[in-house]
């Protein structure tokens, strides 16, 4: 199990109720995809923790950039433009 704590960019105030649906929706997409199972997703307004189990030979690093960096970050920019 891993936990994760994504801060925003300058420590913005910018994770409405909204974007937290949809970033929730979004991680329970990417658990059907690839071998991760989110047992737990917070946001704050400006801060998003996650509880994060998957296989153990899956890497860290594979598992942040999956989830932080690459599918999550482009979903949440795409269906809401004023968070970026």
């Amino acid at each position: 199990m891993y936990y994760l704590v994504c801060p925003i960019k300058y420590r913005r105030s910018v994770l409405t109720d909204e974007v937290s649906i949809t970033r929730q929706e979004i991680c329970l997409g990417i658990s059907s995809r690839f071998e991760i199972h989110f047992v737990e997703i917070g946001c704050d307004e400006n801060h998003v923790h996650f509880l994060i189990q998957s296989v153990p030979m899956m890497p860290p690093k594979k598992i942040v950039n999956t989830v932080e960096s690459s599918l999550t970050a482009r979903e949440t920019f795409r269906l809401h433009p004023e968070v970026k």
